[in-house]
């Protein structure tokens, strides 16, 4: 026991003699690696990925004019034009062949074919009168040498008044001279009406801004006007509301207004002629209307 505690004694006696050299001796160990010389410049490495998207930088100088583009297609068909002047007469054609001879004639008995052609001139006559009558009378026309006129008693807008007349189988009055406005002037004025619409109506404006003002039948308003005298300057200035129809008051005189407003209006109907010779007594090609009435 004693012998076992003794070899332990010495074996710690050792170790604290070798632990007191290590410790006093003056090399000191240390894991410090010291830095070896540069080496050689290594290959390059992969690309990297895209970075992010930078700020909007300033514009830049405006460029040069381009080069002039193709021609473009065609654009579409403007409205029709005014009706031009009237042309010169031309040349009168070639004769034709003479015709084949007749079969002689038979012996007339003219004085009883007489007789009868004068009782059809004074049947005519009567019918033409009551014809006036019933034109003058009943239907309340007015009738010009070339044209019949029709005061119809319906309210309707500009729009629907050029139908009317259109379905009638005419056109919206149009007072191109100063003796048709008078007729249409006294018709409106015994009625008893103070105005109604006429065929003319404004089409936008020219290049010096003055409005132009067409006729039903697309011809533009030239020569004879009869504006009143609150537009003696001209209808060329425009108005604050839409006023781009016309009507005819009962005084003789033109005025504008709204496209919308309600009012009687005035048809005209054109007179067909009948072709032939001159019948007998002063009567030549007869006229017919051509208006239909409802």
């Amino acid at each position: 026991m004693m012998a076992r505690l003794k070899r332990r004694l010495l074996v710690f006696c050792v170790f604290s003699a070798g632990f007191n050299y290590l410790c006093s001796s003056t090399e000191v160990c240390t894991n410090t690696i010291l830095p070896g010389s540069k080496g050689d410049q290594g290959e390059m490495g992969e690309d990297g990925e895209q970075g992010k998207l930078g700020k909007t930088g300033p514009s830049g100088p405006p460029g040069g004019p381009g080069e002039t583009g193709l021609k473009g297609e065609v654009g579409h068909k403007g409205k029709m034009g005014s009706i031009g002047d009237k042309g010169d007469k031309g040349d009168s054609g070639l004769a034709g062949p003479f015709g084949l001879k007749g079969k002689p004639g038979t012996t007339c008995d003219c004085g009883r074919y007489r007789k009868v052609v004068g009782q059809l001139d004074v049947s005519v006559g009567k019918l033409r009168n009551a014809v006036k009558f019933v034109k003058n009378v009943i239907l309340g026309l007015r009738e010009t040498e070339e044209r019949y006129y029709l005061l119809v008693k319906e309210p309707r807008r500009f729009r629907e008044a050029l139908m009317g007349c259109k379905l009638r189988g005419g056109t919206l009055a149009m007072p191109k001279t100063s003796d048709t406005n008078r007729l249409i002037a006294d018709y409106v004025s015994h009625a008893g009406l103070t105005g109604v619409y006429i065929g003319l109506q404004a089409q936008g404006k020219d290049m010096d801004g003055a409005r132009d003002f067409v006729y039903a039948d697309a011809s533009p308003l030239r020569g004879f006007a009869a504006w009143s005298q609150g537009e003696e300057l001209g209808p060329n200035v425009s108005p604050p509301t839409n006023s781009s129809c016309v009507e005819l008051l009962s005084t003789g005189t033109w005025g504008q207004v709204e496209c919308d407003v309600t009012m009687f209006f005035i048809c005209e109907f054109p007179k067909s002629r009948r072709r032939g010779g001159a019948g007998r007594g002063g009567g030549g090609g007869g006229v017919a209307p051509t208006l239909a009435l409802s």
